[in-house]
């Protein structure tokens, strides 16, 4: 007798130990008992656990020696990075191998006899499309360096012997090493060639930490972090000075530690830290502190680089008047978690007319919830009565606090839109934000654009001649600034396709942009071109980046924020919305319900680190 079963688990207790009633009278039996008496099945793995097939309240035990796996099941969980690095393995492939196996794929399906194709009229054509794309012109950035403005070569540049535009100060940091591997010596040496390069690199950076290099296990991580805490405080002169910065070695490995770091650092202590890992501290490249160092100098508030045409005043529609650039996101849970929440995230630029400093709040929202519920709040508070608050809202007063003035226009890239929800995200959020601007002024309702970033698409653009080193790079892929808004775009709509990053490995992939709403009367060519120098003025690398940095670092938050659920929460638990500065419908803490769904705010954030780019 052969069934299928949908396995839920395993069972705790070995097959020996596992009874079940049988009848309505409350008979009992083993499971090795069952299956001998019913099946005479001898079982001989008996301290092996079970498949559990039922549920909690009527559990259903199969011994694993009894069942066989079904072939070609598809894993919808998450990999882990040995099985993520295989697959890339796998699927990385140059642009011209990918394009040949593309043709032969489509020779070999034979479309043009299929009878369904034929059936709705459908022809399908055996070549590539060709389309016609023309190249953007990398911008000009600004650094402190002999040269002063520096034009990347190939959607990158070179940051050694270069000092950032606006170094960071950090007068007062420590290290914990929670690594093993790493001894005491090894961690002062690592913290003292990272102080230099930060020097090096144009910050302003004490060369000794406040307190030796403390090791740490992991498993006391709280505990390890809050002692230094306070320790380093009353070690600053003057006494009760916080921390500018933590430097934190780590395992390779680390598990949950780095995800626990971040928690208690950014929503209990109020402190901005930097990881690095076990391997690096022994390498200890010139290159990789370099990368460190751009790191830390916009999470302490600096500047790395800054757009030359962004200083001059000379890009239309965002210099000429105070324009606040938002970034969005929402990051679901991982297929098999149920009930997670999903997180959302909105960042906005805190500088004008530089565009590079992003302030970032979070929040989590009901389960698979798309559309973001937090942009604007109005609740009831018993001493001040009807209160407005939310993301935007909050965000739009930073900016004036940070700049002096408020935005007088919006730009609006949204990620993770699918073409299904472009009418409903539009509807709901273009609204939260006019709701957002009206609470603040009664007649202020500044211009808004509203761009969804798309990446994940099937799309893929090569070079004509692949042989031709002015249409490609190194990788064999097209060049950066590569843009295409004719023939496989919308025919009516306001929507292209832009290559914005230099290929590294494999095959690239261009942002899909979608304009869903336009009150700024952008043309083609200004949006395009700004959405590109955007891509060069990303803090974590010297590489032009293959989205909009708006959205890239709101996709980093929110994934950040997901550290920041309570464990019990953080796998099976429904919690949610209003983590930041402002609570959510309900008053501050509260639960929120979205359906049927109880979600129960993040730990917010304190307040010296929204101010930074914590997230980079």
């Amino acid at each position: 007798m052969r069934r299928k079963y949908r396995i839920s688990g395993l069972t705790s207790q070995a097959t020996r130990e596992l009874s079940f009633p049988v009848d309505d009278r409350g008979t009992v039996k083993t499971v090795v008992q069952y299956f001998l008496e019913t099946y005479g099945f001898n079982i001989q793995h008996t301290t092996l656990p079970c498949l559990q097939v039922g549920n909690q309240q009527r559990p259903n035990y199969l011994p694993m020696e009894v069942c066989k796996i079904v072939e070609g099941q598809r894993y919808s969980k998450r990999l882990n990075e040995k099985q993520i690095t295989a697959l890339l393995k796998v699927t990385c492939q140059r642009p011209q191998e990918r394009e040949k196996d593309i043709l032969q794929t489509v020779h070999h399906n034979a479309y043009y006899e299929d009878p369904y194709a034929q059936e709705f009229g459908i022809k399908i054509d055996e070549q590539l499309a060709s389309v016609e794309a023309r190249v953007l012109p990398p911008p000009r950035y600004h650094d402190s360096g002999r040269e002063k403005d520096v034009l990347p070569r190939v959607g990158q540049w070179n940051m050694m012997n270069k000092k950032m535009v606006n170094g960071g100060r950090v007068s007062h940091w420590a290290c914990i090493n929670f690594s093993r591997n790493v001894q005491d010596n090894a961690a002062k040496v690592f913290c003292h060639e990272l102080a230099i390069m930060c020097q090096i690199s144009g910050m302003n950076f004490a060369p000794e930490p406040v307190l030796p290099v403390l090791s740490a296990r992991p498993e006391h991580v709280e505990r390890a972090l809050k002692a230094r805490y306070h320790d380093a405080m009353n070690a600053s002169k003057p006494p009760g000075k916080e921390l500018d910065l933590l430097i934190v070695i780590l395992p390779d490995n680390n598990g949950s530690l780095y995800g626990d770091l971040k928690r208690i650092c950014e929503t209990e202590l109020g402190l901005v830290s930097q990881c690095c890992l076990t391997k690096h501290v022994f390498k200890m490249s010139k290159q990789y502190l370099a990368n460190v160092a751009l790191k830390i100098n916009v999470k302490v508030g600096g500047r790395n680089t800054v757009l030359v045409d962004a200083l001059a005043r000379r890009i239309r529609l965002v210099t000429d008047r105070p324009t606040i650039i938002f970034g969005a996101d929402v990051t679901h849970p991982h297929p098999g978690e149920d009930s997670s929440p999903s997180i959302a995230a909105v960042v906005a630029s805190q500088d004008w007319p530089e565009i590079t400093k992003y302030a970032g709040l979070v929040s989590a929202q009901a389960h698979r919830q798309e559309l973001i519920q937090d942009l604007f709040k109005v609740w009831q508070d018993p001493q001040r009565g009807t209160v407005t608050g939310g993301m935007i809202k909050e965000l739009l007063i930073s900016f004036k606090r940070a700049t002096g003035q408020k935005p007088q226009r919006i730009i609006f890239y949204r990620d993770g839109v699918s073409e299904g929800q472009f009418y409903q995200v539009l509807l709901f959020e273009l609204d939260a934000i006019r709701k957002a601007c009206a609470s603040l002024e009664p007649n202020y309702q500044p211009p808004v654009t509203f761009v969804v970033v798309q990446k994940r698409h099937h799309t893929r653009l090569f070079a004509n001649n692949h042989n031709d080193q002015r249409t490609v790079d190194r990788s064999g892929n097209i060049l950066p600034g590569t843009v295409v808004d004719s023939k496989i775009c919308h025919p009516t709509e306001f929507d292209f396709y832009l290559c914005s990053h230099a290929g590294i490995q494999g095959t690239s992939r261009p942002a899909h942009y979608h304009v869903l709403w336009d009150e700024n009367k952008f043309t083609a060519d200004e949006l395009q071109t700004l959405t590109n120098n955007l891509c060069y003025t990303y803090a974590r690398c010297t590489r032009s980046v293959s989205i909009v940095p708006p959205a890239y670092y709101a996709h980093l938050a929110a994934f950040r924020a997901r550290f920041y659920m309570e464990p019990d929460t953080s796998d099976s638990g429904s919690v949610a919305s209003g983590a930041r500065g402002g609570p959510p419908q309900g008053g501050p803490r509260s639960s929120t319900r979205f359906g049927n769904v109880a979600v129960r705010p993040l730990p917010a954030l304190k307040e010296n680190v929204k101010r930074v780019m914590f997230y980079c």
